[in-house]
């Protein structure tokens, strides 16, 4: 027997070690396995659920990783995305599936699709992007795409570029069109899809005057297109397109919700705050100034003979007031009909018992069927914007049934809030304490939520006295001032300028978007004769509240967005993943509303418009009414919240419609002034008692 090779004495130590190997490991299993049996079955219950419970954390906190993971990510892509245009590259715009076309310049041309919306009087886009397929003119060859050519991210462009993906739908733009003409080709033309609703199978034939609206079909073949002159389209005609957003979102609230406070679209049930039919009161004036008789006649109705306030219930007082006491007053005024003056006076009278605290300052909830009143359960404070932002309703309230009590109670309030210590240039705490009447919680100010109205009544109160209240301008001017000095800074990248907050005298570069209701008081306060340079932060502060839209990828604004204000390049705007909700709200289109009424400029009405596309876009529900969303970043599941506030009927579409009225004097700004939830009250002849 010869010994064994080199070859041979390597296997055998191999066969050696893996039997070794495999002995242990055998052995280890057996060994965990015999530990495993020897415990207890509580210890083991307990191992197996702590189990359980790592992987249930892991699934919930998977998408705040992968969300930081893709704004890493997403840095990168814009770093490719500068690159490609810098190369003279386009980006493709959100829910757009690049289509293949030949390179620039060779035959054939190029075609592109776009993702858009035709909204006919009766025939809107369906929500979300996806719905409807692509209508591609047909390319009879394609030539080879450009070496090392990647593909495009599918993110939103600059804000200089996003125009360009946001033309009317009325209009057909040609592609490339200069380069097309210098090579004497035929470009193809690619029309604008019609976005309808998902179920519209199950409806009626268009009428001939939804046909007329409707967007042209494709040529079959480029070949047979007539000559590339321009393409005559009917014009969209907004003012329809926003009735019809009113009767989409009033046909699921008829459907689902009626008689409640409010509708949730996506389950198509309700919800409710009061038990008052919110909806359909601030809707009502709404319905009366867009000519929606048939609609305002149900409403009317309901209003007569099924709303009723003797209900042993909580209301807020600051919610009840501008939201039913300032409908029903404006509905007043429009229709001269004294069943809603009646109604006002009702629950006018029910709201009194917040006011009879030890300070005067009221509480902030009322039981209106038993008269009483109380703080909220956690505090003795009530906030600053609710308290004095009631004055506008309870002093008209007192000019028309000439009943003092209901000013003396709001002016007694202003009074005391006007010379309280704890000011900050005119700058006010966000609470008020209705035992002792003194600020409380002091050292943070805000132009945003719980603070917010105040400083718009300020200036509206003195308005609608007739300009004849000193101390309610002074406080006002101060107040600008303040804003001025403290919480107004600008971005490093595009220099976009904002209104921040100030904690304890530390800036925080964060804004709601319900500060975007400054850019219109401004506006206002300059058109009744206020310094010039209130103007000029308006048309600042609006292009920054524009930007909040088109930044982005819906076009949408989250609720609250924080600015950058390093000096380096970036994007201005970041969002935070528990503020990307949007509300449908109303303030941004409220203060285009008023940057049109005083200067005309066409682009407030366009921004306006690119809105309401939005709207239809990523909040409309098939079924009937408009959703709020939870991810304005994306256009893919923007994450229906299923639920309809009331003032998107009472102040968004109302906004909207005026702002796209060719009658300025519609509710003339020199005759009106809003409350806050866009409820017009009529500027007194003569000066307040």
């Amino acid at each position: 027997m010869y010994p064994p090779s080199r070859k041979d004495f390597i296997a055998l130590t191999l066969s050696d070690q893996h039997s070794r190997s495999y002995n242990n490991g055998k052995h280890r299993r057996q060994s965990c396995w015999r530990k495993w049996k020897q415990l207890s079955r509580l210890q083991r219950s307990l191992i197996l659920f702590l189990l359980a419970l790592l992987l249930i954390c892991g699934l919930l906190f998977y998408p705040s990783f992968s969300e930081q993971w893709r704004v890493v990510s997403d840095r990168a892509v814009r770093e490719d995305w500068d690159g490609d245009w810098e190369r003279g590259l386009k980006p493709v715009p959100p829910g757009v599936n690049p289509v293949a076309g030949p390179a620039i310049g060779q035959a054939g041309g190029a075609a592109v699709g776009l993702a858009g919306v035709a909204v006919g009087p009766e025939l809107g886009p369906a929500v979300g992007p996806g719905l409807i397929p692509e209508v591609i003119p047909k390319v009879p060859s394609l030539p080879k795409p450009l070496a090392k050519k990647r593909p495009f991210p599918n993110k939103r462009g600059p804000p200089s570029l996003q125009k360009e993906w946001n033309v009317s739908d009325s209009l057909v733009k040609p592609v490339e069109k200069a380069e097309e003409e210098e090579q004497g080709e035929k470009p193809l033309v690619s029309w604008r899809r019609a976005m309808i609703e998902a179920d519209q199978a199950t409806e009626p034939p268009p009428s001939a005057h939804e046909k007329d609206a409707a967007v042209p079909a494709v040529p079959v073949n480029p070949e047979d297109a007539a000559p590339l002159a321009p393409v005559s389209v009917k014009p969209v005609d907004r003012l329809e397109t926003v009735r019809e957003a009113f009767r989409h979102a009033w046909k699921g609230y008829k459907e689902f919700a009626w008689g409640h406070d409010e509708l949730k679209p996506v389950s198509k049930s309700y919800g409710e705050w009061f038990g008052l039919g919110l909806t359909i009161i601030d809707a009502l004036d709404t319905m009366w100034i867009l000519g929606l008789k048939e609609e305002f006649e149900e409403a009317r109705k309901w209003v007569e003979t099924e709303l009723s306030f003797s209900k042993n219930v909580d209301v807020n007082l600051f919610e009840s007031t501008i939201r039913i006491v300032g409908g029903l007053l404006s509905t007043y005024h429009l229709t001269g009909d004294e069943m809603f003056l009646e109604k006002a006076k009702d629950i006018g009278l029910r709201l009194m018992p917040a006011f009879k605290t030890p300070s005067k300052i009221p509480f902030s909830d009322v039981n209106i069927g038993k008269h009483t009143a109380h703080p909220p359960r956690w505090t003795s404070d009530s906030t600053l914007a609710e308290v004095t932002s009631v004055q506008l309703e309870f002093r008209e309230l007192s000019r028309l049934t000439q009943d003092p009590q209901y000013q003396e109670v709001v002016n007694e309030v202003m009074r005391l809030v006007h010379k309280l210590p704890g000011k900050h240039d005119g700058l006010v705490p966000m609470f008020i304490n209705t035992n002792s009447g003194q600020f409380t919680h002091k050292g943070v100010f805000t132009l945003g939520a719980r603070a917010d109205s105040y400083y718009e009544y300020l200036l509206k109160q003195w308005i609608q006295g007739g300009k004849t209240e000193p101390d309610l301008l002074e406080d006002y001017l101060e107040a600008v001032e303040g804003v001025k000095k403290h919480l107004l800074r600008t971005t490093g990248p595009s220099r976009l300028t904002f209104v921040g907050e100030l904690n304890h005298n530390r800036f925080n570069p964060k804004m709601d978007h319900l500060v975007c209701f400054l850019p219109g008081t401004l506006a206002l306060g300059a058109h009744n004769g206020l310094p010039e340079d209130h103007m000029e932060l308006a048309l600042q502060l609006m292009e920054t509240c524009h930007q909040m839209y088109v930044q982005m990828e819906t076009g949408l604004s989250p609720e609250i967005a924080h600015f950058n204000l390093q000096p380096y390049e970036g994007r201005d705007i970041d969002v935070k993943p528990s503020d990307r909700h949007n509300l449908l709200r109303p303030e941004t289109v409220e203060s285009l509303f008023y940057l049109y009424r005083f200067t005309k400029e066409t682009k407030y009405r366009d921004w306006g418009w690119d809105i309401l596309e939005s709207f239809n876009r990523y909040t409309r529900v098939p079924s009937g009414g408009y959703t709020s969303i939870s991810n304005v970043r994306d256009p893919v599941n923007p994450g229906p919240r299923d639920k309809m506030e009331s003032f998107f009927l009472g102040e968004t579409l109302k906004y909207l419609y005026l702002l796209f009225s060719d009658d300025l004097e519609l509710l003339s700004l020199d005759k009106y002034v809003f409350n806050t939830e866009a409820h017009p009250l009529p500027i007194w002849q003569s000066p307040p008692v």
